[in-house]
């Protein structure tokens, strides 16, 4: 969708309770120095709109700034087990989205990325507040004059293993790709983005969030929610941006209740992985 004056809402899954972080040490910039330990997990939330629908759910945040936006530590999971995570708002569009993404790299260092977000979906291929956890993303509104379009492309696409989610989606989930731009999707090009990449759906910051983290090899989970569709007719957000604002607060609400569910997929996975490579 596309992105003016938006900012932000967050709450538990099971639980969410918030880790005050308090002002100071700083760096030498003036930004808040992440506390110890560590969370080996960030979660990036990229858009304004975004935003602004989670931290209503975390009413004690005390955010620190960023150079992009600002971040908070929080805890999700069980009571008996929680686990800390960096919440990040990273900005909106392709430049923020992966500046913001190597930001978070150098500075937290994290085990994995988590991206939670909104997506426009293809009327007729998808529903409204389905959830895309992502398998590939595209970069797709890149125009080439003197060579291959589509090679230029490629080089900007990104394969994302989701193997570690198991073989069974939760009810209104689907595994699939994502194609990203700096506009919001034209009913001209639905057609051809289907056919040319698969796609039934599309958002502004998903492709550069996950060639940033490949490039460092980092591992990316991008869990994105449909707010609104698009058709031949149009999008029935544009022109309303309270439809947008809406079908925001319903996707990351689900995005955060259940992201301690998504995080123990993944620590299962790992604990798989490690015991077979013994």
């Amino acid at each position: 969708m596309s992105e003016r004056p938006r900012r932000a809402a967050f709450r538990p899954g099971r639980v969410l309770a918030l880790v005050l972080l308090l002002p100071g040490p700083f760096d030498a910039r003036g930004f808040a120095k992440a506390t110890e330990p560590a969370p080996r997990i960030v979660v990036i939330v990229s858009a304004n709109t975004e935003w602004k629908a989670v931290l209503p759910l975390c009413p004690k945040a005390r955010p620190q700034p960023s150079p992009f936006g600002d971040w908070f530590v929080t805890e999700t999971g069980t009571a008996r087990a929680p686990r800390p995570v960096v919440l990040f708002h990273g900005g909106w569009g392709k430049i923020a989205a992966a500046g913001s993404a190597q930001f978070a790299v150098d500075r937290w260092k994290p085990e994995v990325i988590v991206n939670l977000g909104t997506c426009g979906g293809f009327r007729g291929a998808i529903e409204k507040d389905e959830i895309v956890l992502v398998d590939r993303t595209v970069v797709y509104d890149i125009v080439e004059q003197m060579g291959d379009s589509a090679e230029a492309i490629g080089e900007y696409t990104t394969a994302i293993d989701v193997a570690w989610a198991g073989p069974s989606m939760p009810k209104g989930v689907r595994r699939g790709p994502l194609v990203s731009a700096d506009r919001d999707l034209l009913p001209a090009d639905l057609e051809r983005l289907r056919k040319s990449y698969g796609a039934v759906a599309g958002d502004w910051e998903s492709g550069a969030i996950a060639w940033v983290a490949n490039r460092n090899r980092v591992p990316v989970v991008i869990l994105r929610g449909v707010t609104d569709l698009v058709g031949a007719e149009g999008g029935e957000a544009y022109g309303d941006m309270s439809v947008f604002e809406a079908g925001a607060r319903r996707v990351m609400k689900r995005l955060v209740d259940d992201l301690p569910g998504w995080l123990d997929r993944w620590d299962a996975a790992r604990r798989a992985s490690s015991g077979r490579s013994r």
